[in-house]
Parts: C-alpha cells; structure tokens; sequence
C-alpha cells in the first residue's frame, strides 16, 4: 500500500493506494459514524466479495453506472432513500464507484441534511488518479455538466487496484487520459514515464501501474493544497476539458455534434480536447513545445484513445456548448494551454472566432501519429 496526505489543514485527508486494502482504512476513515454507501450498480455485479469485505453489513444504494445518472431527480431519490434509513447528521456516506458516483455521492453528501461527510472509494483509473481527488462534486443540467456543484473534502480516498481487475479495457484507457493530462501539464519526468511504459499501463496488475497512479495524485493533491477552490492555479487540471465538456454536453442534450457507435467516455473526450488545446496554443503562439500535438498523439494512439470527435462534428455547434460552459468569461472562451511539456498557462482568453477557425483546422487534420 502507498499512501499521501492532501493537506488543506482542518480539511486534510488521507489517499491510500494498493491492491486488497485493509477494510479497516475504512473503519478508520468512518470513526465510528454510521454510514450508508451509495454503490455503482456495475461495479455491485461484478465485485460482490470486495464489497462485502469492505463494507460489512452497511446498507447499500446502487446507482446506474454513466454520465445519465448524475441529475437532480437522482440526488432526490437517493436523498429520499437516506431519510427513510434514518441517516442523521452523525452519519456518513462512502461513495463506491467510477468518477460519476464520486461526484453524485459527494454532491449528494454535500447538501444532505446541510452536508454530511464521506469517503471516496473511487473503482476505475479515472477516479483513482483524478476524480476522487480534490473536492469537486457536482451533477450536470441539461447540455451543461457538472453546472450544480459545490466543494466538499471526503475524509479519505481508497484507491484498490483489485477494482480495476474487473473494469473494461476502454475505461482503463480513458483514465489514462487523465493521468497524461497532468503529466502534460505539471510533469515533464511523468510523460516520459508513461510514454516508456505505453500499453502496459492497460494491464490493472502492472508493475509501473500504482507508482504512476500514486504520482498523479501527488501532483494533484499539490495543486488542490496550494488553490483549494480553482481561484488560480489549479484551472491548470482544466487543459483539454473546454472541448471535452462541450463534446459531453453534446451527448447530455442530444445534439449530434459528436455522434458515433457510443457516447464518449470523459477521458477519451479529455484526449480530444488536449490535442485540440495543443493546435489551438500552438497556433496562438503559446505553445513553444516543438511537435506538442503529435508526440501527445503517440501516446494516447498507444491506449487506442480517439485523436477526434466521429465523422461530422460540428464546429459552430461545438463552439455553441463550449460558450455554456463554466469556463467562458464574457464574450471569450477560456483555455488552458501548454507553454512547455510540465509548464502551462491557465485562463487564457480566445475569441470564438479564432477557436471556431482553430477547430475547423483540427476536425480536418488527420492525426500524426508516425513515430519521428
């Protein structure tokens, strides 16, 4: 087991990550409050020892895997659930699932009976690394995601790797995605790392897996210490997620601007919006990193991650939904964009006329992925 302290003083916690945590981390984390857990009903299929080894006798509420769950009319039936268990004030939740049941479970923790505390408990390699890090909970609105939220600590995150034995290969590659985006951002050292580890990061039980994992979360757990409430710095965990949330809200209100087989995974929409971010900061003279797009390309092509939105993305339509998202100011869009491999610049204003000529561009590249 390897462990980190997020320190945010009175509202510091532990993440402990390894393969069969101890189930008395969770006892620890609890201190003897009763608890509820609210549990992915996908992970509650297939992972039934696990759960009843950690969570005992607990009660349990399943909520539907996917983005689609994370709404208001479930926040009140699980919120109804929790009265009628008779959960007080003294009580606690433990959210047991992927990066969707995280920010459901805390957001639900957050306002139920004027916040309750909780514990993440985060089952894929988006949550472990990103999701359950950091305080951030929300559900989405309509074409908008993650538009009511607030910012409530858990009192600990336990990151098992036994959950992602079970988790499909296509979900460990989105989670990467994540993993590559702070390596792009805050460490240059990482990005190296993963591009020498590539593929073999997909397999749950790899050896260079929790040391990589373990030091994304050390990056994040940084930058959430120092801003706590993304007044400044920590907008940098934000590169590649202006295009991506406006590909997921596409998805939420059914607008066919990013049509396909299958609605995109948030990570494989975080792929997407980074090599978008690089084209965009490369063009405005920003992004000083020689070959940016492609060496990224490389790696994420490695995880079988999409490099662009399916065939008929439309660029004013996408330009639309990235002006309702949270952060436009004005009449501008906000981006991230990397200076260099480890150094970024956040809050970076671009009219959408630029963005939407920047987009165009980028729907017609084909990626270059050759090795060079």
């Amino acid at each position: 087991m390897r462990s980190l302290q997020v320190a945010l003083g009175a509202r510091s916690y532990p993440i402990h990550l390894g393969r069969d945590l101890d189930p008395a981390l969770l006892a620890d984390a609890l201190a003897g409050r009763p608890a509820v857990a609210l549990v992915d009903a996908q992970v509650a299929a297939v992972q039934g020892p696990r759960l009843d080894a950690l969570l005992g006798g607990r009660p349990r509420l399943t909520v539907p895997s996917g983005e689609g769950t994370k709404t208001l009319a479930q926040l009140e039936r699980l919120a109804r659930e929790l009265i009628a268990l008779g959960l007080g004030r003294d009580g606690a939740l433990v959210a047991v699932g992927g990066g969707v049941c995280g920010d459901l479970g805390g957001f639900l923790a957050a306002s139920y009976l004027r916040g309750i505390p909780f514990v993440q408990v985060p089952t894929t390699v988006l949550a472990q690394v990103d999701a359950s890090v950091g305080g951030k909970v929300a559900v989405n609105l309509p074409g908008a995601k993650n538009s009511l939220g607030a910012f409530h600590q858990p009192l600990a995150v336990l990151a098992d790797l036994g959950f992602l034995d079970t988790l499909p290969r296509r979900e460990r590659a989105a989670g990467l995605a994540e993993l590559a985006k702070m390596a792009a951002t805050l460490d240059a050292d990482l990005l190296a790392a993963l591009e020498q580890a590539g593929e073999s990061l997909l397999d749950p039980r790899s050896p260079a897996l929790p040391d990589a994992l373990l030091r994304g979360c050390a990056l994040k757990a940084a930058v959430v210490a120092e801003d706590e409430r993304e007044a400044g710095r920590r907008a940098i965990l934000n590169f590649g997620h202006t295009l991506a949330h406006a590909l997921e809200g596409a998805t939420l209100a059914g607008t066919p601007v990013a049509a396909g087989e299958a609605p995109l995974l948030h990570g494989e929409a975080v792929a997407i919006g980074m090599l978008f971010a690089l084209r965009l900061g490369a063009a405005l003279g920003v992004t000083a990193a020689e070959g940016a797009e492609p060496r990224l390309a490389r790696l994420l092509a490695r995880w079988s991650l999409p490099l662009r939105p399916a065939a008929g993305a439309d660029a004013q339509a996408l330009v639309r939904l990235m002006g309702s998202d949270k952060k436009r100011r004005g009449g501008a869009l906000r981006f991230v964009l990397l200076e260099d491999w480890g150094r970024s610049r956040h809050g970076v204003e671009v009219a959408p006329e630029s963005v939407e000529r920047a987009l165009v561009d980028f729907l017609l590249a084909v990626p270059d992925t050759e090795m060079r």
